[in-house]
């Protein structure tokens, strides 16, 4: 047995399970994995943690795996959390951040959960792997699957990125196409269990991704000192990030190591071609309805279906935090506009919430002087369709005119 992990705990009505064997879900709904804290707090310190090796492992007593067993590891955590400047004065915010998850092994934040899921699925003895994707999540399943040896089977919709399609046949994986959304693709995994022996890593549908990404709220809140920023801004399809960061400020409330038992206001962002959360949210429910013809250019929130859609929904109301869509087709600007003038890589996911916080300081709900995080979930290059433009040419034989080479325009937002 993991030495802190207690029982799962059904998400949806607080059914116990154990947590000695694989589990999936509680009647159709996502499991909790729930700690000794009192245990924890008694074996761990900040101090202790600040030594160890910085990678999302620094943070065992908080994480399932047992201690008798390596993770199945790439280096992946402690992404960076860069001070945005330039941004926050287009923004009109004087202490803007960007946590850059891009940064890690397989240019995204799915190296947390799926770094967590695969050493899990190693602990419980499991050989074959299945999940869908809409895109970099393939790529970390089929990555952290080739390093511990397991069989991983990828399916994703014919439009997902070409990078996330060539990354998961390279790393071995059995990657396959399909013609339609991340939920059709999430049938064929559920169809194929019986037939095909494999265990189903999809979003939530396996309890160990969340603890995977709480490791996001973990780590930041150790860079900011134990104190956790006023917003953060996340991009939400599935949501795994946003509802392991909201349990790893619990339990750091718990364990007594906020300095100030202050949490964010949670922000989930999406985009108006996809945006089932945005108008569950704002129609004050706490199931969202499949959102009909899903579209957007940010493919990781391209999800017009999610499984934990009352999870994330409880986290930003609890938080006090908002559900907000931005226009699709000023995705690619603010993109073009943050990589600009900060250097940093964003994808168009992260390019969405740029967008996000260009709307809320417009209206007032984020104050200039608040502390604001923003996540950048993945690496812009992962994205060639986001990036397409001209660049101009210059004929190698012609002379050169230097004057108008100087004034010659460029798109920079």
């Amino acid at each position: 047995m993991p030495r802190f992990v207690t029982h799962l705990e059904s998400a949806l009505d607080g059914t116990r399970l154990t947590a000695d064997r694989p589990q999936t879900m509680h009647r159709d709904r996502p499991l909790w994995v729930r700690y000794g804290l009192d245990a924890v707090r008694g074996a761990m310190s900040k101090e202790s943690v600040a030594v160890r090796p910085p990678t999302m492992w620094r943070y065992r007593e908080l994480l399932p795996l047992d201690f008798d067993l390596q993770p199945v590891t790439l280096g992946e955590g402690m992404s960076p959390v860069l001070k945005c400047e330039r941004l926050g004065a287009e923004l009109g915010l004087s202490n803007l951040w960007i946590k850059d998850e891009s940064q890690l092994p397989t240019g995204s934040f799915k190296s947390r959960g799926l770094g967590m899921a695969i050493s899990m699925a190693r602990q419980f003895g499991i050989r074959r792997v299945a999940l869908p994707t809409a895109g970099n999540a393939g790529g970390a399943a089929a990555a952290y699957a080739a390093r511990a040896g397991i069989e991983a089977y990828v399916f994703m919709p014919d439009d997902t990125p070409i990078i996330n399609q060539l990354e998961c046949r390279a790393a071995g994986a059995r990657t396959f196409l399909v013609n339609g959304l991340i939920t059709d693709c999430g049938r064929i995994v559920r169809e194929g269990k019986e037939a095909m022996g494999w265990f189903d890593l999809s979003t939530l549908k396996e309890p160990y991704r969340i603890e995977g990404k709480k490791t996001m709220g973990l780590e930041l809140a150790e860079q900011l000192g134990w104190r956790l920023p006023d917003v953060i801004l996340y991009p939400t399809g599935g949501g795994t990030g946003l509802i392991g960061m909201w349990k790893a400020f619990d339990e750091l409330a718990k364990i007594g190591w906020l300095a100030e038992d202050k949490r964010p206001r949670m922000v989930a962002v999406q985009s108006e071609g996809c945006c089932p959360i945005v108008r569950a949210f704002e129609k004050g429910e706490r199931f969202a309805e499949p959102f009909p013809g899903a579209a957007t250019i940010a493919s990781g929130i391209r999800v017009p279906a999610a499984v934990g859609d009352f999870m994330i929904l409880d986290a930003v109301r609890e938080s006090g935090g908002r559900a907000i869509a931005v226009d699709e087709n000023r995705i690619r600007d603010w993109l073009q506009l943050a990589f600009s003038r900060e250097g940093i890589a964003v994808c168009p996911e992260a390019a969405a919430c740029v967008g996000a916080l260009e709307d809320l300081t417009g209206e007032g709900w984020i104050k200039p002087d608040e502390q604001v995080v923003l996540f950048n979930t993945g690496a812009a290059q992962k994205y060639p369709e986001a990036l397409e433009g001209d660049l101009p040419r210059i004929d190698k034989d012609a002379a050169i005119d230097w004057d108008g080479l100087a004034a010659a325009p460029f798109d920079s937002a």
